[in-house]
């Protein structure tokens, strides 16, 4: 009979699908498109940073430049870096004293006029703390005070390196176990000639601090086991690197660092 039939059919096990055999066209492949979206495949352990590295290129396309620039900027040990550009006070503010006087840039030199008492300029950029070296030129325009003093990193804490000062001759850090350039074993006695430039050099190490002007040793300091410190007052303001003059007008040219390893 025609129900027979039917119910044959239906049960017969030749006619049954097996497998990815399917009646249905499209639902082998959706089976399979489900089974692989289940278990992704893996990226090999041996290329992970590949595959990292391509993926962030394509997030980040302009991070290898970056990067690169980065480098660059990061200077190299033993050469000199230029501070002043000769032109503008670029990198450097005018550093707060009370009443101080106008710092400007003149001929290619840093002018710092008298200030009551007190003018400078205070380095705004990156500054190693320790192991490098720093030289530049100064001269003393009038006045009869400290003209180019140089506040400096030593370290966690700072340091003055005093030129000309207290009447015009003495040369010495500031301070040493809380002794001033004036009172401690630095103290050193140089006549400065007005307008007469005169070329500095200090280096700072872990160890020692060493001053040449005009390439003779002035100051050669072990500081092992001292306090090195800044004296009480505004000279604060020029750290963490900055140049004062003491009602004195004085000028800066050439003004360069370089790490030292």
């Amino acid at each position: 009979s025609l129900r027979e039939t039917v119910f044959s059919h239906r049960s017969s096990p030749q006619q049954r699908p097996r497998g990815n055999h399917c009646p249905y066209p499209g639902q082998s492949l959706r089976k399979e498109t489900l089974r692989a979206s289940r278990h992704p495949p893996r990226t090999p352990v041996n290329h992970y940073n590949s595959h990292m590295r391509a993926l962030t290129t394509r997030r980040l396309p302009w991070l290898p430049v970056w990067l690169c620039v980065a480098a660059l900027a990061q200077p190299k040990t033993g050469e000199w870096q230029a501070m002043f550009d000769g032109k503008t006070l670029q990198g450097w503010r005018e550093t707060a004293f009370t009443l101080h006087g106008k710092a400007r840039v003149e001929n290619a030199t840093i002018v710092l006029a008298p200030g009551a008492p007190m003018t400078g300029v205070t380095w705004t950029g990156a500054f190693p703390k320790t192991n490098y070296e720093v030289r530049f030129e100064a001269v003393r325009i009038d006045g009869n005070d400290f003209f180019a003093s140089l506040t400096f990193p030593v370290g966690d804490s700072f340091c003055t390196w005093v030129t000309g000062g207290w009447g015009g001759d003495i040369v010495g850090l500031s301070s040493i176990d809380g002794w001033d350039a004036s009172d401690n074993e630095t103290r050193t006695y140089f006549d400065f000639e007005k307008g007469r430039w005169y070329a500095f050099r200090l280096q700072v190490t872990a160890g020692r601090i060493i001053g040449w002007i005009d390439d003779k040793q002035i100051v050669n300091l072990e500081i092992a086991g001292r306090t090195v410190g800044l004296r009480h007052g505004e000279i604060q303001l020029s750290a963490p690197f900055g140049f004062a003059s003491y009602g004195t007008t004085g000028a800066l040219r050439k003004i360069d660092y370089r790490l030292l390893r």
